[in-house]
Parts: structure tokens; sequence; C-alpha cells
């Protein structure tokens, strides 16, 4: 199935979204690093336009701003996620309830059927979700019901950005994506001024702002973050830098390209399998950090990367 191949592809360049998001959000605060990807991606979705089309209707602009709404509902539940812990549990959490949300919509709702080599793919997925995703060299701690409540959040609101783009009709070209845009830039760059003006208020600059400070968290306008790169930074510390800005430009441009990768897997497959495979975009990260940072990758994961491929090929048969 050719949607499977495309939504794996979609999976890896959100992980690469998450990668560049990271490390602009060691320079720049995290909301500031989501507002910029947002803006950047609407303008490479309006360049696009001549070549992939846009048929304007007020149906297909709400189920793409509703989506958008989703995408920042995801983003604050995954900052107060990381600000519980442990992020070992807590993402392949909210990785995993970001597939199976949209699985059960449909495979039930939605009416979608699968072979049983798809719904043995979809069970390969999603043990590989949790392997993907899980966050090497922490220790084992319990989660509190808070923070697990709040990741099983992050992972519907994301689900729910599936299912709505889901809903658009298929010869509406990039008008739900750029709707999604639009509308995640207005939300978080009302917050960005609003942060400038309480500082310019305490007397501190505006750029002061702007700054990483705290749980540095790199997230994609669609909700996924790169957990695992999450650090810490004494308050003051982190520069905003013209690299950050060019990260999180970065981050946009892949963002959006994964996206637009979705919208074409939606429209040629079922949302079910799409919503699995779109689920490993963790090993994006992972290959990244490995190949650019020369990251270690554990075994674990390495076996959740195996499988990974293992259930795109599953679903692809299916």
């Amino acid at each position: 199935m050719v949607s499977a191949a495309i939504a794996l592809l979609g999976a890896f360049i959100y992980g690469a979204a998450d990668f560049f998001g990271g490390l602009a959000a060691r320079r720049l605060r995290s909301i500031v690093v989501t507002a910029t990807a947002a803006l950047s991606g609407l303008v490479v979705l309006f360049i696009l336009i001549p070549l992939l089309g846009a048929r304007w209707n007020i149906e297909d602009v709400a189920w793409g701003a509703l989506s958008g709404v989703f995408g920042v509902t995801a983003i604050a539940l995954l900052y107060a996620c990381l600000a519980i812990g442990p992020m070992s549990i807590l993402s392949p959490v909210t990785a995993v309830t970001s597939a199976i949300a949209p699985m059960i919509w449909g495979l039930t709702i939605g009416g979608e059927s699968l072979t049983v080599t798809g719904y043995l793919g979809l069970g390969v997925a999603l043990i590989a979700v949790v392997l993907v995703g899980f966050i090497p060299g922490q220790g084992a701690v319990r989660p509190s019901a808070r923070g697990l409540v709040m990741a099983i959040g992050s992972g519907l609101a994301i689900g729910a950005f599936l299912i709505t783009l889901d809903q658009a009709s298929d010869d509406s070209g990039l008008v739900p994506m750029i709707a999604n845009r639009a509308t995640n830039a207005t939300i978080t760059m009302v917050i960005v001024v609003a942060m400038i003006i309480a500082a310019t208020r305490r007397g501190a600059s505006a750029t002061s702002a702007l700054r990483a400070r705290g749980i540095e968290l790199g997230a994609t306008p669609t909700g996924h973050a790169d957990l695992e790169h999450a650090r810490t930074s004494p308050t003051g510390t982190a520069r905003s830098t013209p690299a950050g800005w060019g990260l999180a430009f970065v981050c946009g441009v892949l963002d959006v390209t994964a996206n637009v990768l979705l919208l074409a897997a939606l429209r040629l497959g079922d949302l079910s399998i799409v919503a699995a495979l779109t689920a490993l975009y963790p090993a994006g990260t992972i290959l990244l950090a490995a190949v650019v940072l020369r990251e270690r990758v554990a075994a674990v994961q390495w076996l959740g990367l195996a499988l990974a491929l293992g259930a795109g090929v599953l679903l692809a048969l299916a």
C-alpha cells in the first residue's frame, strides 16, 4: 500500500523536525520555536499552492482550523508532562495514545476493515512505538496520576489532529493544512506577544522573553516533541542567537513537509494505518541524533526501529 510507505516516510520527517526543534529550543523558548515553525511552514504552504492546489470552502477550513487547536493543546499538555515526569514512561504513553485513538476511530466510526496481516502490522507498530519512544538512561519512577492523565490527553490531542484532518475533502488540496498552520501561528504568536509585553512591563528587555530558560522542549506545531533531548538550563544563561531562529525555521519546513505527506497518506489509505505509522515519529529523532550528535542508540531502540520497518512492510501488504 502506497499510503503506508508515505506515512512511514512522513513519520521519519516528523522526527527530523522534532530534532531541529529541540536544537532551536536550546536558544529560544519552546513556544517561540513552535510559533516560528508554524509561520515558516505557512509560508512554504502558500509557495506550494500552484503545485499542489487549494480548493477553498468553509468546511475544509473549519476542519483544518480545529486540527490547529488540537495541535496547540497537545503542545501545552506535553510541556506539563515533561515538568512532572518521568519522560521514560510518559513519552511512550503519549505516542501510543496518539496511535490508538485514530485507529479505534477508523476501525469503528470510520468503517475501515483490515486483513489479518493488517491487524498484525498494527500490533507490531504499537510495540515499535513503545520501544522507539523509550528514553534510555532514566531510572524506573512511578508516574503520578496527573502526569499520566496529561500524557494521555496529549496523545488524544495528537490523535484528534489526525482525525480532523482526515475529515477534510480529498479535493481540498492544501486548504486544511493552511488553516491548521494559520490557527496554530495565531495562537502561539498571541502567547509570544503577551510574554514580550509582560517582560517589558517588568522592566526587562523584549528579547529576554524569547530566550530559552528552564525546561527546554522543542515542539512542532502538530504537537510532537523531542522529549528525549529535553534539557534544563539555568534561567537566563541561554542566548537567543540567529542559529536558533534558523533551526526553528528548518523545523517548520520539515514539519509542514511531513504534514503534506500525511495528507497524501490519509487520502490514499486508511486512517488506522496512517495513525499507527505516524506515531513512529521518534525514530527520525533517534537516527538524526546518532548521525549528527553521535549519540548512542540503545539496543531497545534499535529493536524498535527494526519493528517499525517490519510494521511498515506488513501494513503495506494489508
